[in-house]
């Protein structure tokens, strides 16, 4: 029995485990596949979350020929080479490209041309929301798709698929830490299983354990206690209150909560709910997640340990949370402003050079003022307001 990855792969649409919110019967890219007519599409999600799988199935559903690049080796000439073979073709390839935020400006461009002539699908595939690393000419091509993890239920189906083809037996308490350590990761439960198998048809705890004796990072993927615990955590030190923030992280720790979850929820919880009432906050979260990564445990937990007792005793604010929110919603609902003349590249006339006027003077920056910004005036903000006011008193209009 080897490679269980490789052999419960599904080979199509109804075979795949989770993602019901993109592949049910009812859904839009389900029909899209169904019918052969797939857009250039991007998934994003967690490992072995089905996004390869998913690539895979719709290259055997529209019978086309299947590449496999990795952005992180992908030769611009591989992709040339691809479209040239199809170039007098009636058969369309699907380009499949893994960690396809990694691609260069210069790789991207490359794949507009097949993108606008249609000449081939490109799919591509990431850990990370490629939004950000899309140039706008592949976003506007193309469509993305979120992929989660999968859960309990999920895991659960792929265990009793499993076991249904080699009979098997597993301990209750086993199959809960078989599941639970898998963070939501189909080919993690499948790897961790193959090597238990190995070992015994008897499955138990103790073995699986020895085997995997830390839960992945990320944790618990169902609806039990590692997200609970991860907001209760963030809760309590917005709450400031110092013994419940570090219960939940000692209970976070305790599971096998990897140093890489708990950090980064600390920094965003820096900037999102400390802010500029303490501008420290963020700067400790930072050196903590960066800390912690290099250092693992035992040691992290004295590090976390001190970013969460700091973090609970700053002023709190929301002001810049509420403030990019306000700002990209009137983005989203409102046609965009003009930049004044005077504000574009350099050396245009009617600019004022807020230097020559002992650091500020009055001008218009935005051809429509609004109001994004509200200050809590708690904390280092208050600091802050009191700049602002000085600033303009230097040369008032």
């Amino acid at each position: 029995m080897t490679n269980l990855p490789h052999k419960f792969r599904p080979k199509k649409l109804e075979e795949v485990i989770g993602q019901k919110h993109l592949i049910a019967p009812n859904r839009a890219l389900y029909k899209l596949i169904k019918k052969g007519a797939i857009p250039h599409s991007f998934f994003y999600g967690p490992p072995g979350s089905g996004k390869t799988t998913l690539a895979k199935i719709i290259a055997l559903e529209l019978d086309s020929p299947f590449y496999e690049m990795d952005a992180t080796n992908l030769k611009v000439e591989q992709i040339r080479k691809i479209l040239t073979q199809y170039q007098n073709s009636l058969i369309k390839p699907i380009i499949f490209i893994d960690e396809v935020h990694r691609l260069s400006k210069t790789q991207q461009e490359v794949l507009l041309i097949p993108m606008e002539s249609n000449r081939a699908i490109i799919i591509g595939a990431s850990t990370e929301n490629p939004y950000f690393s899309l140039t706008a000419g592949i976003r506007s091509r193309s469509m993305l798709f979120e992929f989660f993890n999968l859960s309990f239920d999920d895991l659960e189906e792929l265990v009793n698929r499993v076991r249904d083809k080699y009979s098997f037996k597993i301990e209750d308490n086993a199959k809960r830490y078989l599941i639970n350590s898998s963070a939501g990761d189909c080919r993690a439960l499948l790897n961790l299983l193959e090597f238990a198998l190995q070992i015994e048809n008897n499955i138990r705890l103790e073995t699986l354990k020895s085997l995997r004796p830390h839960m992945l990072k990320d944790g618990i993927s169902s609806s039990d206690t590692h997200y609970d615990l991860a907001s209760a955590m963030i809760k309590s030190i917005r709450g400031s209150d110092i013994d419940a923030s570090l219960y939940y992280l000692g209970r976070l720790i305790d599971g096998g909560e990897g140093v890489e979850f708990i950090s980064r929820r600390l920094v965003i919880l820096a900037s999102e709910d400390i802010g500029n009432a303490n501008p420290n906050a963020l700067n400790i979260a930072t050196s903590t997640m960066l800390s912690t990564a290099k250092i693992g445990y035992p040691e992290s937990r004295i590090i976390l340990a001190q970013c969460v007792i700091f973090l609970a005793s700053c002023p709190k604010s929301n002001s810049a949370y509420r403030a990019i929110n306000k700002t990209l919603s009137f983005i989203r609902e409102s046609e965009k402003l003009p930049i004044p003349k005077y504000l574009k590249g350099s050396g245009n006339r009617g600019y004022l050079y807020p230097h020559d006027f002992n650091g500020w003077v009055s001008q218009e920056y935005i051809t429509k003022p609004k109001e994004f910004y509200n200050s809590s005036g708690i904390g280092f903000e208050k600091t802050l307001n009191n700049w602002l006011e000085k600033i303009k008193k230097i040369n008032p209009t």
